[in-house]
């Protein structure tokens, strides 16, 4: 796999966050990110997350901006591009002050729509480039078939060499600044850098419940000096410490590995491993009351004291959980209690295996 060489043109200075919140940078790109990120899929509202108002987007994008945390993840299927709209509408007056990044799904990923959505895009975030622009999953039918039940575009889903030169015409024109990837695994990365186009990083699933990536795909996105985006850091509300049991979570949020595979919407079709997941929050509980801290808390640092991961994703529904969560950042975990959240789910890792898909099956895994 070749090197990854530097992207041109550099980010400008009046991107870096202030000094309120640490910064990471990609070794492959010239791009400087803070160690927190804003999730934006509840923006603009829907069905997932329920009804978000623009009032609160709009105290939490300010509040992020003031606070040093200046980069928003989005993306074009959020609430059916409600949440474009919405992050555009709260960074009005303030846009050169923020880093945004949004997605293309799969299934736009041809060579004769990938310009037509990067421009849908621009339009609802009302800016004239995009910082950063993630291919959302990859490029096979078993990823495209959560967009689209086209049969033709199923046996013949885009190609990674057509999609990144695609993007990679935007990025000179000055309509994207970086690509990257997301939910990519190691034969998909190496697939996907031999094309020759400059990548900045890999967005990925991470949290204590979820840590494949440790395995191979974060060793590989180091080695090849590509950031980590890490999402899902609270597993959905699983690890925020509010919920006692499986069934007081949405079933939306209930469709993991972790999760029995008859759960409503469940697509993985295994047996899960409730047992064991349970019986780790409530050791992971114990180890937050011994500290006097939310388990959400630990969760959240314990992810961000990793330093392979440039830039840890979480959502705000509103100022104040903003603010929780800068705090959690802003206090580190002593080692000992770092290295205990890691024991306690080492034997999870262990019987969820090496597959970064939570929501598929091994078999059928859209990423490898």
């Amino acid at each position: 796999m070749p090197e990854p060489t530097s992207l041109l043109p550099a980010i400008p200075a009046r991107f870096t966050p202030p000094a309120a919140c640490p910064t990471r940078s990609c070794a492959a790109a010239a791009l400087t990110l803070p160690v927190l990120g804003i999730g934006c899929f509840s923006f603009g509202g829907g069905t997932y997350w329920g009804e978000q108002s623009q009032r609160d987007v709009d105290e939490v994008v300010g509040g992020a901006l003031d606070l040093g945390v200046n980069f928003f993840d989005t993306a074009e299927t959020y609430n059916a591009g409600a949440s474009e709209r919405a992050l555009g509408t709260a960074l009005r007056g303030r846009r050169d002050a923020a880093i945004i990044c949004t997605k293309i799904q799969p299934d736009h990923c041809y060579p004769a729509e990938v310009r037509r959505h990067c421009e849908d895009s621009l339009t609802r975030l009302g800016t004239d480039h995009i910082d950063l622009y993630l291919i959302h999953w990859p490029l096979n039918a078993s990823a495209l078939r959560h967009y689209t039940d086209d049969s033709h575009r199923l046996a013949h889903p885009p190609s990674i060499g057509e999609a990144l030169h695609a993007l990679d015409e935007l990025r000179h024109e000055g309509k994207i600044r970086q690509i990257g990837v997301s939910n990519f695994g190691v034969a998909q990365m190496a697939e996907a850098c031999a094309v020759g186009v400059p990548l900045a990083l890999n967005e990925l699933p991470y949290n204590l419940l979820a840590r494949a990536i440790e395995r191979e795909v974060l060793p590989t996105c180091v080695r090849h000096g590509l950031g980590v985006l890490g999402y899902f850091v609270l597993a959905q509300g699983l690890l925020s410490g509010r919920f006692d049991s499986f069934d007081e979570l949405p079933p939306v949020r209930v469709r993991t590995r972790h999760f029995r595979g008859d759960r409503p919407g469940a697509r993985h079709g295994g047996p899960g491993c409730e047992a064991e997941t349970l019986a780790t929050l409530h050791a992971l509980r114990k180890v937050a009351a011994a500290a006097g801290r939310p388990l959400g808390d630990l969760a959240l640092a314990w992810a961000v004291a990793n330093p392979a991961i440039t830039c840890t994703l979480v959502g705000a529904r509103n100022r104040a959980q903003l603010e929780a969560n800068v705090s959690a950042v802003q206090t580190p975990l002593a080692p000992e209690i770092c290295a205990e959240l890691t024991r306690l789910t080492d034997p999870l890792l262990a019987l969820l295996g090496p597959s970064i898909d939570y929501y598929q099956s091994a078999e059928d895994s859209r990423s490898w």
